[in-house]
């Protein structure tokens, strides 16, 4: 079990969150402090919610009244009162991101831990497009009909979604807070910009709102990947940089056979694009393992040992050669199991809008169509600044690639202009939390900008982990993660 260390830092964070729930009552802050000391017991550690899942009549077109009048669509939910104090409770509200609902509410044990305590009801809502959210059925990825995926239909939703309910459960004079990790923590933030009104606080977390706006350093994100595994042991870099240059060599020379053994493809490469295909696979693999270094091991977005940047690094290093252990060491990722017997790049890895990865199946095309539109990543590597194979993807890129998959042309600067960038000195009562072994994290808030705007960095801390851990249980086997979230007195 980790010890948690409680800092005076943070026990001020934990009253500036309650001061979001609560909206300044002074004597609302003390009891709630009182009832940390008092009621956070080891009868907590266990806790299962009794989610149900529903259904929400919801509005196809918020912003066009012509093009579908008012049709309708079923958008999944899941619901649990069981800690609720009904009628004046808060309501913990959790802006669901690319993917299946259940995925994020079985993984997001802070969030139900804490309405434990505060005696919150707690809504996890699922994102149009992606689960069983789908508006037009099998159909909703054809065009034109894809175009009702938006940042800001998905937020219209929430904020109708909200209202609705809290008429249906009497709870109108319930503050809500919402909750979100990755992109999900950006629709928090975007949710108490747009909906104020509706939403007393959010807490926001990993949410890259600035890199995914188009600002900053286009090789930070596969620098920062570098990094986790530098980190680990210098040697590790070093030798994952050197087998992707032995892997350019063999390709310049055209030695395809050389390449399909060293890494157990199920074809033998032929053409520069397979190359390409192969680097990205490859690449992609580093990626999820920067992202999901937790300190045990997962099922989220795959399956995932402990501390995987370390198995990784561990795996690399003591191969019997450079491109035999890449091979081994993205097995990690694509292998899990150890029932594959070679690797079909084309099926594994989909190369997309975002070079980080869109996953596989129905909610990948969702996210591809979101990154050709509003979400921003022109992100590179360059083999110089980090580990990876040189891999463009500019403006003029990702254009080409979007027109001819989508029929779309991206807008850069839009989502920067629809919720002001880097420019947020006049919102409020939002808190951003990061990990520092989070490759997203530079890409998000790292200071405090403000009183209400509360920038929280969690050390040895990885994607979006402070939504994972509980009160009594915050990470950590056979190394201690200072958790510093909200402060609680444990």
């Amino acid at each position: 079990m980790c010890r948690v260390f409680v800092r005076m830092a943070a026990h001020g964070l934990f009253l500036g969150f309650m001061l979001l729930i609560f909206a300044g009552k002074t004597e609302t802050r003390l009891s709630v402090k009182e009832k940390l000391n008092n009621e956070v017991t080891p009868s907590h550690r266990d806790l299962a919610p009794d989610f149900k899942e529903k259904y929400f009549k919801q509005i196809l077109d918020h912003f066009n009244y012509n093009s579908l009048g008012n049709g309708t669509y079923d958008q999944r939910y899941l619901i649990t009162d069981q800690y609720w104090k009904k009628g004046n409770g808060p309501i913990f509200f959790y802006t669901g991101n690319e993917g299946d609902i259940w995925e994020f509410a079985q993984n997001s044990g802070f969030i139900t831990e804490l309405a434990a305590v505060q005696g919150a009801l707690v809504i996890f809502a699922e994102h149009r497009y992606y689960g069983k959210s789908l508006p037009f059925g099998k159909d909703s990825f054809n065009i034109p009909k894809v175009g009702l995926l938006t940042v800001e239909q998905a937020l219209a939703d929430y904020a109708v979604m909200i209202t609705e309910l809290k008429k249906e459960l009497e709870a109108q004079k319930c503050p809500v807070i919402v909750f979100g990790g990755s992109y999900g923590g950006m629709l928090s933030v975007y949710m108490r910009i747009r909906y104020p009104n509706i939403v007393t606080g959010a807490l926001a977390a990993s949410a890259p709102i600035l890199s995914t706006a188009g600002l900053g350093d286009s090789r930070q994100f596969f620098q920062d990947v570098t990094a986790d595994f530098e980190k680990f042991k210098p040697a590790c870099r070093d030798a994952v940089q050197g087998a992707f240059q032995k892997l350019n060599t063999l390709a310049q020379q055209k030695d395809y056979r050389r390449i399909q053994s060293a890494f157990f493809l199920c074809k033998t490469p032929s053409t520069p694009k397979d190359i390409h295909q192969l680097n990205g696979f490859l690449r992609n693999a580093f990626t999820m393992m920067a992202m999901l270094d937790y300190p045990y091991s997962t099922h989220f977005m795959g399956s995932m040992p402990a501390f995987p940047v370390k198995v990784a690094c561990e795996t690399m290093l003591n191969g019997t050669d450079l491109m035999s252990a890449l091979r081994d060491t993205v097995g990690i990722v694509y292998n899990s199991t150890g029932q594959l017997t070679c690797y079909d790049l084309y099926s594994l890895y989909v190369e997309c809008a975002d070079p980080t990865g869109c996953g596989l199946g129905f909610d990948s095309y969702a996210w591809d169509y979101q990154a050709c539109t509003e979400i921003e990543m022109c992100f590179e590597s360059n083999n110089v600044t980090d580990m990876f194979p040189p891999m463009t993807f500019t403006e003029q890129q990702r254009e080409q690639y979007c027109s001819k998959r989508w029929g779309v042309v991206p807008r850069p600067g839009w989502l920067k202009t629809q919720f002001w960038g880097d420019d947020l000195s006049t919102a409020s009562n939002i808190i951003f939390s990061n990990g520092d072994l989070d490759p997203w994290a530079n890409g998000g808030i790292r200071k405090t900008l403000s009183p209400s705007l509360i920038a929280i960095n969690i050390p040895e801390g990885a994607h979006h982990l402070d939504l994972r851990c509980t009160f009594s249980e915050l990470a950590c086997e056979m190394k201690t993660i200072k958790c510093i979230l909200f402060g609680f007195v444990i």
